[in-house]
Formats: structure tokens, sequence, C-alpha cells
């Protein structure tokens, strides 16, 4: 790298002779600043310069707003560069390159992409502008950069999107922003959210609708790195014709990429300062800058050179500049020059030129005629007059076409490719439906009934039949209890018992029925007492029960209980009683059962539904 290498771009008399002159490298670090009416060559100038930084190997940025230079530039390309440009040809939309400002923006950069692209939006909505949309706009910006592959294709699907938007703040960490959106913005009234909302929505969407622009700032993965460009000294063409893709177009592509380039130059910071005295210069052209100056503008004059970021800017007239961006220009600009200038401009220039040039002098210089104020080694010279150089001639053998096909291959993408994936991301992302935990079952299987035992509190109500009784029939019964004086019966009633009381052979229908149909509901049934049955002998569960022994096993119930009623009904009578059925109760009794009359006593109907088991 040599620091004293010369950029000519003018010449001179001395003693009568043309002398040509130009800027050394070392003193380019101090920005070059031309201003100037339309059509007095400052493109001229601005071309003679890129395409000497093209010949010398160089590393270069121009952007310009026409497109005239930006193909012009692409003649020059020497074949042993044409792997080095990138061309950003938006109009080519067969081609997309994919360009997103919000990629990898480190976490103390963040707020330098939010304040360039507010800028930028400000300066191209200023009539519509609020600070309310400014306010929850640069929230929704804050909280995509921190949300993976996020383009600015979010920015109005967060705001109507609600399931992308949720998980968006679920990936934000900083504190304030996730506030604004879980606390503020979630509480915003109808009212306010149709006022805020639409506004911003309507402005994003300008850019978003275009498929021109969305192909290009919808792709999460930028196909072009920067600091990669700044670092090998690559060439990076941007033809932001006006022409044939719209001033706002332009003037939005244009100062997304002025501030990602200003980002890549503070990205050096990462290395020692002998590091970045050995990194190669890289040169930033910007024709009509005031279309894309925004804040950075004014940052990348006092800081970028610190980083080896150059910049030479041309424009038409001083008013096209705001405030801030002035004050930084005049204060920080080394080289100056002035082609010819309207009335007003002339008035503040020439207290820069004085007195060896007054504004009259300034308005009425010719075409290609210069005044300017040069950095030489460091030190600005006193004004000069001069005249530019002449265009470079072309050369013989083009290589346009061949650089813009190289660049199609490495850096952009087929349409219809891009078109499906930015489909794909757009598509409505689905709520997460939480399964619903099933409800155990409350139901006992009919096959299981022997074997449960259940208590009326544990049973559905439903089913009152099946969950009165507390112990089941097949335990051990006693044979002589003293039974407590209940109401009869009805002959049509079917008791408790004698629907849980079947047969060995012969499932729970009746229960499983009554199951199946819980819905039904059941009369209720009077609570029945317990009773022990251990007066007989242990016998297998009814289920298990042998065909055969079962005839003998029922006799012998029948034969017990019919005892223990024939006993009832003696002392029930207030008459003279029969005595022959007296009798004949009394033959069926045996003593040795009376040791069991302190058991508890068995419900009468419970007995006699017994005893009608066959």
């Amino acid at each position: 790298m040599n620091e004293e290498k010369i950029t000519y771009f003018g010449q001179t008399d001395a003693r009568n002779k043309k002398v040509s002159f130009g800027i050394k490298a070392k003193d380019r670090t101090k920005h070059v600043y031309v201003i100037g009416k339309t059509g007095m060559g400052k493109s001229t100038l601005l071309e003679n310069m890129a395409v000497q930084d093209i010949k010398n190997g160089e590393g270069m940025a121009f952007l310009d707003p026409h497109g005239k230079t930006a193909e012009l530039l692409l003649e020059y390309i020497p074949e042993n560069r044409r792997q080095d440009v990138v061309y950003f040809a938006p109009f080519d939309m067969d081609y997309p390159i994919s360009f997103n400002v919000l990629e990898n923006v480190d976490h103390d950069k963040r707020h330098l992409v939010v304040s360039g692209l507010m800028s930028t939006f400000k300066k191209i909505w200023q009539d519509a502008w609020s600070a309310r949309m400014e306010y929850i706009l640069t929230n929704t910006l804050l909280a995509l950069l921190e949300y993976p592959d996020a383009t600015l294709l979010g920015v109005n699907r967060m705001l109507s999107d609600k399931e992308f938007r949720k998980q968006v703040v679920a990936c934000v960490t900083d504190p304030s922003v996730k506030s604004f959106w879980v606390q503020e913005f979630a509480n915003y009234t109808e009212r306010m959210a149709a006022e805020a909302v639409p506004a911003i929505q309507n402005k994003i969407g300008q850019f978003t609708a275009n498929a021109l622009i969305r192909n290009m700032i919808g792709q999460p993965k930028s196909s072009f790195n920067i600091r990669e460009m700044m670092d090998k000294s690559k060439i990076f063409i941007v033809n932001l014709s006006k022409g044939r893709i719209g001033e706002s177009n332009a003037n939005l592509l244009g100062g997304m990429i002025i501030t990602k380039i200003y980002l890549a130059a503070l990205s050096r910071a990462d290395v020692s300062d002998n590091v970045i005295k050995k990194l190669p210069n890289f040169y930033l052209f910007v024709d009509e800058f005031q279309s894309f100056a925004n804040e950075s503008f004014a940052d990348i004059l006092s800081e970028a050179r610190k980083y080896k970021l150059n910049l030479t800017m041309a424009h038409q007239y001083i008013e096209q500049m705001e405030e801030e961006v002035r004050a930084a220009v005049f204060g920080n600009v080394g080289t100056m020059i002035v082609f010819r200038v309207g009335a007003y401009d002339a008035e503040v220039l020439e207290k820069e030129f004085a007195p060896q040039f007054t504004a009259e002098d300034i308005v009425n210089l010719g075409i290609f005629q210069i005044y300017l104020k040069l950095m030489i080694d460091g030190i600005s010279s006193s004004p000069f007059s001069a005249t530019t150089l002449p265009p470079i001639p072309l050369p013989e053998k083009s290589n346009a076409p061949a650089v813009i096909e190289e660049s199609r291959r490495q850096f952009a993408s087929n349409r219809v490719d891009v078109e499906k994936k930015i489909e794909d991301w757009l598509a409505p992302i689905k709520p997460v439906v939480t399964p619903k935990t099933p409800v155990p079952s409350t139901s006992i299987p009919a096959q299981n009934i022997s074997n449960t035992k259940v208590t009326s509190a544990q049973a559905p109500k439903p089913i009152a039949p099946v969950a009165i009784v507390e112990q089941t029939i097949h335990q051990p019964i006693q044979t002589h209890v003293q039974p407590t004086v209940e109401p009869p019966i009805q002959p049509h009633t079917q008791s408790p018992v004698q629907s849980r009381v079947q047969t060995p052979t012969q499932p729970s229908v009746q229960n499983h029925t009554q199951q199946s149909n819980h819905a039904k509901p059941q009369p209720s049934l009077p609570k029945l007492k317990s009773v022990s049955l251990n007066s007989l002998t242990n016998t297998p569960k009814a289920h298990n029960h042998n065909k055969d022994a079962h005839p003998q096993r029922i006799s012998e119930l029948k034969s017990a209980l019919a005892s223990v009623l024939a006993h009832k009904d003696e002392h029930s009578k207030t008459v003279d009683s029969n005595s022959t059925r007296s009798n004949d109760s009394h033959k069926n009794y045996h003593p040795h059962h009376e040791k069991n009359d302190t058991k508890k006593e068995v419900p009468e109907d419970v007995l006699r539904d017994v005893l009608k088991v066959k």
C-alpha cells in the first residue's frame, strides 16, 4: 500500500504550461467534497478518480442515483479484476442480489442501524412523520434485530401477526424493548392501534409490496460481505437509477447501503491499531449524496477515517443538506472542490475561498472549471483555480457483459427460488395447540365387578345400583341374625343386590348397560346397611364356582335364610299365630346359631331377594 500514490483529477497552469495534479492516498482519508450545478462536470471528475482506483487495484464502492456512471465503470473493469466486482442493480429482477441490513448486527451497533434507518424513513416521509410512528417503529426494529433471520419484511408482519410477534418477543433480551411489547403495545386500545399501526404499515408496505425491492431485502442472508470487500479490496458498484426503480426506493436502498458500509468500517475496531494501519484503504464515492445523507453520514465524516474508509461525495447545492450534515461536511472535509453554483451557495462558499475568490467569481465559473482547496500532506492549501481532466478513454474491449454475468453467478439467485423462499417465510404461523389431558375413566369393567369394592363416595352418581353395596355377596354369611323391621318390598321392585347377584356363567350385562348409558338419570336407592356374612365356610369367589357345586350352595343359603325370616314373622305378629306354622319354622332352627345374635342384622329386603335366587 503506497500512501504517496496520487489520484489525478485536474490540471492547472504553471509557467504557461498545463500541469496535471491530484491528491495523495494519505490525504484522501480526510475526505473530498464536490459541489456544483448539474452539467458542470462533477460526475466526470468522480468517474476519473474511480477508474484510477479500479486500475490501481484499490477497494472502492460507487453509489450512483442516475445509473450512467455505474454502467460506465463496468466498461473499465480489467480482466484480472472481473471476479472482484459486485454489481448491485435492483432492476435486474430475474437475478436479485440479497441484501439484509438487519443481518448479524452486534449488540452495541444496533442503535446505529436503527438510527440510520429511522433517518432514512424520516427523510422520505417527512410530511407524514410523527413521534408515535417513530417510537413504535424503533421498538419494532430493535426487536427484529434480536430475532434470527429477520428482515425488513418482518416490520409489517410483526404489527399484524400475533403469533409471529410472540415468537419475536420471546427472543428479545433488551428489557426496555420487551417491556414495550409485553406491557405497553399489548394494552393499546383499538383506537390507539388504529391510529399508529396502519400509518407504519402503509409506508413500509410501499417498499415491501414492490417485488423489485422485496426480493432484495427479503432474503435473510446477504450474498456479499462488505467487511470482507473492504479488507480484500473488492469493487462494489451500486446502480440506483431513479428512473428505473423510483426515487423513494433508490433513497431507501442508498441509505441502507451507506449505513451498512459504515458499520463494516466500525467493525475494524476489533483489531489493533497496528493491524488497521496495514489494512487497505476503501474509497466510497457517492454522487448526489444528499439523497442518501442521514445521521450516519455525519458520523462517517468524523469517525470513518480512523478505519480507513474515505469518502468522495458530490451534490448540487448546500440547502440539500440537513443542518447536522452540513456542519459535519464543512467541519471535517479536507479537500473542497467547487464548480459553478447559485448565488446563495456562492455567498456561503465565499467564506471558504476568500480572499482569493469572491462569490461573484464562483458564480461565473465555466464548465469543467473549478476552485479548490487541496489537502497536501495533511495541510489544506490556499484556494486556487484549475480545470478537471477529460474523461479517461474507454478500453478497446469491454468486459461489462462478462462482469455482470460473473456477478450474477457469485452473488445473485434465481427470482423464482427467491420468491418461493419469501413466500414460505411469510406464511402464517399456526398457533400452538396444547393437547387436553384425558379425564381418567371412573367406570368399572363389568367382568371385574365381582372383585372390586366400591364405596358410595367413589361411585359415579348416575350408576348408584352398582356402588351401594360395600361387600360382595359371596363372602361368608351369618345364618342367624336379628333383623330390623323394614317396609315390605313391592312385588315389582328390583333390589340393588338382585341387580348385582348373577350366576357364574352370566356376564354383568345390566351393569355394562348402565355404564354405557350413564347419562340417563337413575333413581336413587336407600342406603342399605352392610352385613357380615361369616357363618358359612369360605368358598371360592362367585365367578370361579364350579357348576356342579352351585346348586348345593344355593340350597344352603335358602335354608339358612328361611329360618331367619320365619323367626322374624313370629315376633311381628300382634294376634294369635298359627301354631303349626310356628312349629314348622322351628324345625329348621339350630340352637348353635344363637351365639351369633349379636352380629349386625340383615335387612329384610336383602334376605327376601336372596331367597328368590333359583
